[in-house]
């Protein structure tokens, strides 16, 4: 166990990857800050069941495209409870459609959430975090997209490699401070998306044969989030079966 006092935010945690991260780093011993955009509902659901296990959490809601509103909610967030140990910068869309027949829009809303939103949340707690003077941890989560590129995911694919290069470059500059920042590129992971897509001519490309889920995401994470991770920055590492 982990000491409670150790707060990380987990951006979009009302469902899915996100959610499954959250209850696992409250299991941890974490006080984890579950965040939502649009789904108070899910954000709720996973403060139930964190709760429920005898956790510590709480609920935050903002917009991580608006860098205002991100700003005004983190630093308050950070003014009543204390400086982040971590940041899992989760929350993302997608977009999907081959590149001819890809809306400007649809581009502009994909980039501005999954990349310019990454900026957004991680701006306002860097410096409270190096102001603890004690190591952190920040995991970002991408996507094999990001990694290998996907037919009709231009969009996605551009802004997860953004997320690639721009956690590298903070690993760099965090270093010396023992922040450590990370990447997980997950794969085909079980969720409602999954639902609609042709998951067995996808299941032929995977060495494991099988879809991932997202218990097997938030471990690799919490792993990245723990004491025991120490020594490992500026790394990409792929939850993906195989694939590539």
């Amino acid at each position: 166990m982990h000491d409670a006092v150790k707060s990380i935010l987990v951006t979009g945690s009302s469902s899915g990857i996100g959610q499954a991260i959250a209850i696992r780093l409250a299991a941890d011993g974490y006080n984890v800050a579950v965040h939502y955009g649009k789904n108070r509902q899910g954000a709720e659901a996973t403060r139930d069941t964190i709760v429920s296990a005898s956790g510590n959490c709480r609920v935050l809601s903002f917009d991580v495209r608006d860098a205002g509103a991100t700003k005004a909610a983190i630093e308050a967030d950070i003014n009543e409870h204390g400086a982040y140990y971590g940041v899992v910068c989760n929350a993302g869309i997608t977009r999907d459609g081959v590149f001819p027949m890809l809306a400007e829009e649809d581009w502009r809303q994909v980039i501005d959430v999954n990349l310019n939103g990454l900026y957004n949340v991680l701006h306002p707690v860097v410096m409270p975090m190096l102001r603890r003077r004690k190591p952190g941890r920040i995991v970002t989560i991408s996507s094999v997209s990001g990694i290998m590129g996907n037919r009709g995911q231009v969009n996605y694919s551009a802004s997860k490699a953004g997320i690639i290069g721009a956690t590298k470059a903070l690993a760099v500059e965090l270093a010396k401070r023992q922040i450590t920042v990370n990447c997980v590129a997950p794969g085909l992971i079980e969720s409602e998306m999954t639902d609609t897509l042709p998951v067995d001519a996808m299941l032929e490309a995977i060495p494991l044969r099988r879809m991932g889920t997202p218990d097997e995401v938030a471990a690799l994470v919490a792993f990245l989030c723990s004491p025991d991770a120490g020594y490992i920055t500026r790394q990409v590492i792929s939850a993906n079966g195989g694939l590539c």
